[in-house]
């Protein structure tokens, strides 16, 4: 619980980050850890609460409170102990998770809250320095074959627990490198990619064995896993976008966001990208508001775009939440990127019509302001705003108005599992089972469009419920 009257005593404690000048000017990290004794006075901040709401706000349900106390009384060994006993991968977490668990903290009510994903990045990172994070190899194999499909977090954190628990794993990706959109999706600046291969190293040597440019469902076949492997999750993420399909789509320059990312974070990586699209010099429109969103443009204005606008179909949030209303559920709120801050104008209630341009090419964008209204059922309908049609040039246009679930060309065709109402691979959350025996799903392809840390609570569960199916019973953590 940290310092009894510590709530009371110490103020939040934010991480520091370099100026937005200077980091726009790079592709590396800008946000430092937390010093031992600033991570130590945050965790002092950590109420005897009675029920740790941060917990349960936390999808992989991290023991919080006690690393806070262990942070507080400089064990920092131990803190990791307890933080890794629920997430394979916390330094992933600590950098690009929304951090519902501050949002569930009780110091919350009073807009402080503990600074919870600052002490996790500095826990992780310090047992990285320190060397604490060793593989942790099986004392004995079992002889049984698992194929986990998708390198992403959910593929990444069942490889692992199903490897430590001695089974023969290999993890089947279908890019040239490990990590699914970890490695292609999220921008270096948020999270260099280093962090990604070192974990590579430590599960190699826990018996995981990676396949890259490996496409099940194209150059492998599905039947060659099911006849060869005692068991196969699938773990492939919802990688199909949600399109906008209005006049002038096909004009060039306009495209989606997971074309334009997964380039510049193979221009870092040291690969040579042929027609990359840039938006140096150009006037780039955004269109969705989310995460994705935000990345395209911190990578438009690290490649010096000429102005950068971000449009959401939605209303403009409140800038703070109805506290007593909504805590301690996740808010609804007008949130600001650390891309927002490096320059970006935005605008809400806005709908695209059309996009317009010569020679083919896009030039302008032809949009229109709505409202949201009820009609006579109660539900919500989107009405355009007589005479509020305005146009904004354009020489870039990115969507990134999020995912409608997995692909189902290739891998879910050849394996033939059923698809639920939403279209994504239908299984539960006890077993993971899906309709095809000794068939696993897990993460996005499971459950939709989603956050990381959901993605790893997914792949440690699923991996507890395939070594369950293939031993009769298991000792892993849900």
């Amino acid at each position: 619980m940290g310092k009894i009257t510590g709530f009371l005593e110490l103020q939040r404690i934010q991480e520091v980050a370099q100026p937005a000048n200077e980091r726009v000017r790079h592709y590396r990290e800008f946000v430092l850890a937390l010093k031992d004794d600033e991570a130590a006075a945050q965790g002092a901040r950590c109420m005897d609460c009675g029920i740790p709401f941060c917990q349960s706000g936390c999808p992989i349900h991290n023991v919080i409170p006690d690393w806070n106390d262990l942070v507080y009384r400089h064990q920092w060994q131990r803190a990791l102990d307890v933080l890794h006993s629920t997430n394979n991968f916390p330094e992933f977490t600590g950098r690009v998770c929304p951090a519902p668990c501050e949002a569930a903290c009780t110091l919350n009510i009073n807009n402080d809250p503990v600074g919870i994903k600052s002490i996790e990045h500095f826990i992780v990172d310090k047992g990285w320095d320190e060397g604490w994070i060793v593989p942790q190899p099986p004392a004995a194999k079992t002889g049984r074959r698992v194929a986990v499909v998708g390198s992403g977090p959910a593929g990444l954190a069942c490889a692992q627990q199903l490897a430590r628990a001695g089974h023969d794993v290999v993890l089947f990706e279908k890019a040239d490198r490990i990590g699914g959109l970890l490695r292609y999706g999220i921008p270096d600046f948020k999270m260099e990619k280093h962090l990604i291969d070192r974990r590579m190293a430590q599960m190699a040597e826990e018996g995981v064995t990676f396949r890259p440019n490996a496409d099940v469902g194209g150059n492998v076949a599905a039947a060659a896993l099911l006849a060869e492997y005692d068991a196969v999750v699938l773990t492939g993420g919802a990688e199909a976008p949600r399109d906008l399909p209005v006049p002038g789509r096909d004009l060039d320059g306009v495209h989606f966001a997971m074309e334009f990312l997964p380039q510049q974070n193979r221009v870092v990586a040291g690969d040579v990208v042929g027609k990359q699209i840039k938006a140096t010099g150009k006037h780039v429109v955004v269109i969705g508001g989310g995460d994705t969103g935000s990345d395209c443009v911190g990578t438009s204005n690290r490649h010096g775009a000429a102005s950068v606008t971000q449009f959401e179909l939605l209303p403009q949030p409140p800038e703070s939440e109805n506290k007593p209303l909504v805590w301690p559920n996740w808010p609804i709120k007008l949130r600001t990127s650390s891309s927002h801050e490096e320059g970006c104008a935005r605008d809400w209630s806005v709908t695209t019509k059309r996009f317009e341009g010569r020679g083919g090419r896009v030039e302008k964008l032809v949009a229109a302001r709505v409202e949201w209204q009820r009609d006579g059922s109660g539900a919500t309908k989107m009405v355009e705003v007589p005479g509020a049609e305005f146009e904004l040039a354009a020489d870039l246009v990115l969507l990134a108005m999020g995912f409608t679930g997995p692909a189902r060309r290739g891998l879910l065709e050849q394996f033939g599992v059923e698809l639920d109402a939403r279209g994504n691979v239908k299984a539960d959350t006890d077993s993971y089972r899906t309709s095809v025996p000794k068939v696993f799903a897990a993460g996005d392809m499971r459950r939709g469009q989603s956050l990381v840390v959901w993605a790893i609570r997914e792949g440690r569960q699923a991996a507890r419920a395939v070594d369950a199916f293939l031993m009769g019973a298991s000792v892993l953590p849900r």
